[in-house]
Formats: structure tokens, C-alpha cells, sequence
């Protein structure tokens, strides 16, 4: 990043933060100096994932921020309450609000049992309706308060459906989340805002549900979705709100020409899910290569 905006002394509660793009968004905002409240799942090692809360506070410790681990499954509403309440006993309140969490299976409708259309759909549309909820009283009080939650923009095309409907409809419920919240938000200054990677990003989900390292060579690293994160909640809450923004055009909009930090180790990267075919014309128009599936 070419700016000198930060989040140093800022407030993070950030869901599923223990891995991936969740822990990617806390070290970055950890090297400014933040606080960050992992509340997540994953209090012992898991023998297929890599990462705990307690591992996830040690790396924003050694990247310069202040960490809190707190077990919490967003399923749960005392879990979130006594989550976010512990972030206000520690660090006097919340600044941010990363909506991450996420549950996933990309299977038909007959190949998904009601517990796991369940699970998605408590985890995610849910989740982060119960997240934002339980934080939104604190944001009203903090400066430049925003609400980040990874989900889709809205393009209500067949293609994103059809394959994994019980998936994609809880996806898109956290980005209808993000829709009513910016609107309902708009007054207090709050910012509601949605980010989306471009490609595939290297992440346990990936690397254990998505074609393994096969896939993982095509991917990103997480922290090109972190670059971004940071870029939007270092913004003007006030200016920026209500949008769906993808990874590689906010870091466009940063000045960044270069995207080869960030990989793939395995040539040009293959496009995510639910990236609206209008956002690869943006790309190709701004860079002049298509990406692969797109």
C-alpha cells in the first residue's frame, strides 16, 4: 500500500478470525498497531486445519497489535454477546466489525442434507446478521466505524445458483445483510460494506474442499483480500458505504499495477465464485488479460 492511512489504536472483532482471510485481515491490521478480537471456533488444534484462536493472537502479537481470543460459535447469540462484550471489557470498544465466517459445501440440491443447508445458513446469512447486530451499538460511539462483511456482490444470475443453491443462497444472505445494513446505517455514519476476491484464494477451504493443491497453484494468497480490507476500512466511513467491492479493483484504485506478490505460484489465477461478468470486463480493460474461467 502506497498510503499513510492506519488503524493503528483501532478496535477489530473479526468472526472465523483464526485462518485464512480472517487472520490475513487482523495481521494486516495488526501491523498498523490495532486490536483485534479473534472470535472464533477453534479453541484446540484441529487435526485437518491449521490455526486456533490462541496461535491466531500470537501472530498479531508478534506483528506489532494486541490480540484477544474468545471461543465463539456465531451460531449462538449468548456466545456473541458474551464475544463482544468481552471486546469492550479489553479494549474500552469496537471500532470494526469483519463478518468472515463462513460455512461451505458446493453440493446439488439432492446431495444436501438439511443439516448442513442448516449449518450454512445459520453460520452465514445468520451469523453475520447476529455479529453486526451485537456490534452495531458499540460502532455508533467509536470514529470512522465500519462493518466488512466476505460475501458477493449481488448478481442474481442462474449460473451462481444452480450448481450449489443451498450454498449460494446462504452466501448472498450475507450480502443482503450488507445491502439493509448500509441503508439502515447510513445516518449514524456506519459504514456497511462487502468485499469479494477476483480469484481463488489460497485458504484451508481451498486447499480441503476445492480441488486440494491443484487448485491452491491457481490461487492468491490471502493477503491480497487483506491489502483491500485495509484500503476500504481506512476510508471515510461516511464516503464509503453500500458497496460491493472486488479484491483487485480497490487495490486498482489504490495505485497497485503489480500483482504478482500475491501469486499464483501456478500462472495467471483462476476466478472465484459469483464474480459478476461485468467485473472480469473491468479487469480486462484495466489490465488487458482475461482471468482463467472467466
Amino acid at each position: 500500500m502506497t498510503d499513510n492511512r492506519s488503524l493503528r489504536g483501532k478496535t477489530l472483532f473479526v468472526s472465523g478470525g483464526s485462518r485464512g482471510i480472517g487472520l490475513a485481515i487482523a495481521l494486516r491490521a495488526a501491523r498498523d498497531g490495532a486490536n483485534v478480537v479473534v472470535a472464533a471456533k477453534t479453541d484446540e488444534p484441529h487435526p485437518k486445519l491449521p490455526g486456533t484462536i490462541h496461535t491466531a493472537v500470537d501472530a498479531i502479537e508478534a506483528a506489532g497489535g494486541k490480540g484477544l481470543a474468545v471461543t465463539c460459535d456465531i451460531r449462538d447469540e449468548d456466545q456473541v454477546n458474551r464475544a463482544v462484550a468481552a471486546a469492550v471489557d479489553r479494549f474500552g470498544g469496537i471500532d470494526i466489525t469483519v463478518n468472515n465466517a463462513s460455512a461451505i459445501q458446493l453440493t446439488g440440491t439432492l446431495d444436501t442434507e438439511m443439516k448442513r443447508f442448516d449449518l450454512m445458513h445459520q453460520v452465514n446469512a445468520r451469523g453475520t446478521f447476529l455479529v453486526s447486530r451485537a456490534t452495531i451499538p458499540h460502532l455508533k460511539s467509536a470514529q470512522n466505524p465500519h462493518i466488512l462483511t466476505l460475501s458477493p456482490p449481488l448478481d442474481m444470475s442462474a449460473k451462481w445458483f444452480a450448481p450449489h443453491l443451498a450454498y449460494s443462497m446462504a452466501k448472498f444472505g450475507m450480502s443482503m445483510v450488507t445491502l439493509g445494513l448500509a441503508e439502515e446505517l447510513r445516518a449514524d455514519g456506519i459504514a456497511a460494506n462487502s468485499l469479494w476476491p477476483a480469484t481463488a484464494i489460497d485458504t484451508a477451504a481451498v486447499r480441503n474442499l476445492l480441488g486440494g493443491h491443484a487448485v491452491a497453484r491457481m490461487s492468491r494468497k490471502p493477503d491480497i483480500v487483506a491489502d483491500a480490507a485495509h484500503a476500504i476500512l481506512t476510508r471515510p466511513s461516511r464516503q464509503a458505504t453500500g458497496n460491493f467491492f472486488i479484491d483487485e479493483l480497490v487495490l486498482m484504485e489504490e495505485g497497485v499495477e503489480d500483482f504478482s506478490a500475491y501469486g499464483p505460484e501456478g500462472g495467471e489465477p483462476v476466478a472465484d465464485f459469483f464474480v459478476p461478468d461485468q467485473v472480469f470486463s473491468q479487469i480486462r480493460t484495466r489490465v488487458g488479460r482475461p482471468l482463467r474461467g472467466g
